[in-house]
């Protein structure tokens, strides 16, 4: 917890004691305090690569056929319901919905051979994540193991999920089942995921204390927070203060939160993202949040963040009571992701940011390549939805892997589960210099040592 007001020792003529601005309590790290903790992670530096991923989980499932492996030769009933588009890749083709996106993919790698064997929502999830990796901790939450659950500069959590507070049942249902199979697993409840505006020990851990006589008092904590700052800025406080105090002070002051205002940016970007226009739902609906999401990741990912989850729902489309069929539910949430992701990969290159953001869009498992009787599909993890952008210095502008002329299962070597862990960590990490990192635990440096990232990407 940060607290403000700690005990009245060593004032300075403007009120402020040395000990009240920089006590900083433990975050769940054994009672290190932060500037300790900061130098810590200092010292093991050399493995991190500056880089961030941000995953757009696709929960229910979102169909390999109609995404990114449309199959135009395929007969009917199995070839995409929504036609397809050709890219800005020689002959390569994306599903209809994807025109805007089709003019990026020199900015993608589609995988086309992924793979697993799980057709139930809740474990397909689970291994998704997890990746077979046996802590069973979330890939966000093994990062934030190997890379500290905080930046050392900005205090920006290395794991944030954003999500929506969703009002239809079934999409309520998705969302539960990705934080139940998205968390620290047997590393600890430090390398939880940190969730804007939750209620959990991260979040509270996040937040600034005050005197409890003045708790109610937020415009008393704001214009303290202000004072604090022009002092900085007029008194010199931040003199004689080592590097990982400043760090601490850094965070005190709020810095890493200004990363989720959003009326910091350019009211035109902020336009050119919102999918608000679009509706999201089946009995219920809300509107499409996908967009200012994808905008305050890659905020987040300015500020440090090294993994961003976003929840995105609805794509479990059997066609039946609780879910839409393929050309309802793509024209619904096709339509803003063909948008957001667009908008997002013209922003990372617009900021230089290419080599340094990595998306990856995936979830469940894929569909079914016959086409049942309402127009939907099911359940199917012999062929699954597996795509990398903008590149965090894995190549893009490719097609990896081959489907069957059935689009049943991989006509070329399959990609797996621990392929995908593996080409995370070779993303974000010299995992050569990992590997020599003492404190790495066992059951992580055995996925280290065995598992190979996507040939090809790499």
């Amino acid at each position: 917890m940060l607290d403000l007001y700690g005990p009245r020792t060593d004032r300075d003529c403007g009120g402020h004691s040395r000990r009240e601005m920089l006590r900083v309590g433990a975050l769940g790290l054994g009672g290190l305090t932060l500037p300790w903790l900061l130098q810590a992670r200092a010292a093991a530096g050399e493995a991190f690569r500056n880089k961030s991923i941000v995953l757009l989980f696709c929960s229910g499932g979102p169909s390999h056929i109609e995404t990114f492996d449309p199959k135009p030769g395929a007969p009917d009933g199995v070839r995409s319901l929504t036609g397809h588009v050709e890219t800005s890749l020689p002959g390569v083709q994306f599903g209809g919905t994807f025109s805007r996106l089709a003019q990026h993919a020199h900015r993608m790698a589609v995988v086309r051979s992924f793979a697993h064997k799980t057709s139930e929502h809740v474990k397909a999830i689970e291994q998704v994540f997890q990746c077979g990796n046996p802590t069973k901790a979330g890939m966000g939450a093994v990062v934030s193991r190997l890379r500290g659950s905080s930046h050392p500069v900005t205090g920006m959590p290395t794991h944030v999920h954003l999500f929506a507070d969703e009002v239809d049942g079934q999409y309520s249902n998705e969302k539960n089942r990705m934080l139940n199979a998205d968390g620290p697993g047997s590393l600890g409840a430090a390398f939880t995921p940190f969730y804007p505006g939750g209620k959990g020990d991260v979040n509270r851990n996040m937040q600034l204390g005050i005197s409890v006589d003045r708790l109610d008092e937020r415009r008393a904590l704001k214009e303290s927070l202000d004072r604090l700052e022009r002092d900085v800025d007029t008194r010199g406080l931040m003199q004689g203060l080592d590097r990982f105090e400043e760090q601490a002070f850094d965070l005190i002051l709020g810095k890493s939160r200004q990363a989720f205002d959003l009326s910091r940016e350019d009211p035109d970007l902020v336009r050119r993202y919102d999918t608000s226009q679009f509706k999201t739902g089946h009995k219920k609906y809300r509107r499409s949040e996908l967009g200012r999401q994808l905008l305050l990741a890659r905020r987040l990912c300015e500020a440090g963040c090294g993994f961003v989850t976003i929840q995105n729902p609805g794509w479990d489309m059997h066609a039946d009571g609780n879910n839409p069929g393929i050309e309802k539910g793509m024209a619904m949430l096709g339509t803003p992701v063909d948008q957001a992701v667009s908008v997002f990969l013209d922003d990372l290159a617009a900021r230089g940011l290419e080599n340094d953001i990595l998306l990856i869009i995936t979830g469940d498992f894929g569909r079914t390549p016959r086409v049942n009787k309402n127009g939907g599909r099911d359940h199917w993890p012999g062929l699954s939805t597996l795509a990398f952008a903008g590149g965090g210095g894995l190549k893009m502008g490719q097609v990896i892997g081959q489907s069957s002329p059935r689009l049943d299962v991989p006509a070329s070597t399959p990609v797996g589960l621990e392929n995908l862990l593996a080409t995370v960590l070779h993303a974000l990490f010299d995992v050569g210099q990992l590997r020599l990192q003492p404190a790495i635990p066992r059951d992580i440096a055995t996925v280290l040592e065995r598992a190979e990232p996507i040939a090809g990407l790499v």
